[in-house]
């Protein structure tokens, strides 16, 4: 399916979206996500300025227009560069930018982009301003709540009111610390504990900003009660390995009262697209292993998730892999509710 950009989209509503991930949220699973949830805000994998100006652009940024609302999330820390990013997200139509304060890779802290720019609010600053004087989306930051021994609330007030001050409105806090040396990006998102009380009280004492929780968020209903205090809630990996978690998101949060699809019907309105992307040449386990995870806990989600397996990555496969492993698990009429 060719991509068909738009023009920019009024600012997207942020009480619930899915976190940017790498190597798992790229296009063909935001178009099957979109299936189960038309409000959700959707985010890119992270990608680097240097592969925004450089590298192919439609196979980095392109989309299908049902994906919006979506979000394009940046690692960069050049002012000049993010800015020149941020123009042509406008012109591709994205309806919003994100800035990663948050990911501690080494690779990323090599590139002086990613968690470590915590220690450096103010050209995070002039970052943000930059994105912002050169495009009309709006600009957010996705940050942690401190790095290393740099995790003082008073050091994430003074990051976040710098950073303000360039022009940022919203905070995506994911609400843990990251070590930049001696633990892996999956450990950094496992070891240091979570602290909702930390980025709650970033919530009162910048009432004016719009704070959305991160982190270790598993159902809707935690973000509904995440939802009392916080501006927005991100969900990630949970949303991910079970994506029909969020079938029920669109009435619940946004108050959409749009008919929850089956899994039946959501693997049914995928099939056109999937067939679409494989007569451009795209395989199919490039799709199929997004997912994986749609009969999770169902009779029969077993064998949809082997038969996947098995039979996906070879050489020539269809959408009649899908039909087949979906014959595997219940009926779509004895689904529960």
């Amino acid at each position: 399916m060719v991509s068909n950009f738009t023009s920019p989209r009024s600012c997207p509503s942020r009480r619930l979206s899915l976190a940017p991930m790498l190597e798992w949220t790229d296009r063909h699973f935001r178009y099957f996500l979109r299936l189960i949830t038309r409000h959700t805000l959707l985010y890119t994998e992270m990608i680097t300025t240097g592969a925004v100006l450089h590298g192919d652009r439609e196979r980095l940024l392109g989309y299908d227009p049902q994906e919006h609302p979506l979000a394009l999330q940046l690692g960069g820390s050049n002012p000049a560069e993010l800015a020149a990013c941020a123009r042509i997200a406008e012109d591709l139509g994205y309806d919003e930018v994100n800035l990663n304060v948050g990911c501690p890779s080494d690779r990323v802290q090599n590139g002086r982009f990613g968690a470590c720019l915590m220690a450096e609010p103010q050209l995070v600053s002039e970052c943000v301003a930059a994105m912002k004087a050169s495009a009309k989306l709006p600009v957010t930051v996705k940050t942690r709540i401190g790095i290393d021994e740099r995790d003082s609330y008073e050091e994430l007030c003074a990051f976040v009111e710098t950073v303000a001050a360039g022009g940022c409105e919203t905070f995506i806090i994911h609400a843990r610390k990251a070590w930049l040396q001696g633990l892996s990006p999956k450990e950094n998102r496992e070891i240091p504990p979570l602290r909702y009380d930390v980025a709650l009280a970033l919530k009162r004492d910048f009432a004016g900003l719009q704070v959305i929780l991160n982190g270790g968020i598993q159902s809707l209903n935690e973000s509904l009660e995440h939802l009392r205090e916080f501006d927005g809630v991100m969900i990630g990996r949970a949303a991910y390995h079970n994506p029909y978690a969020l079938a029920e998101a669109d009435r619940l949060i946004f108050g959409d009262a749009h008919p929850v699809p089956s899994r039946h019907e959501v693997l049914d309105a995928f099939l056109p697209y999937v067939e679409a992307q494989l007569s451009t040449g795209v395989r199919l386990q490039s799709m199929s292993r997004h997912i994986l995870g749609l009969f999770h806990g169902t009779g029969g989600g077993r064998r949809w998730r082997r038969h996947l397996s098995e039979h996906a990555h070879k050489q020539g496969a269809t959408a009649a892999v899908l039909r087949e492993a979906a014959a595997l698990t219940i009926p779509a009429q004895a689904e529960p509710a």
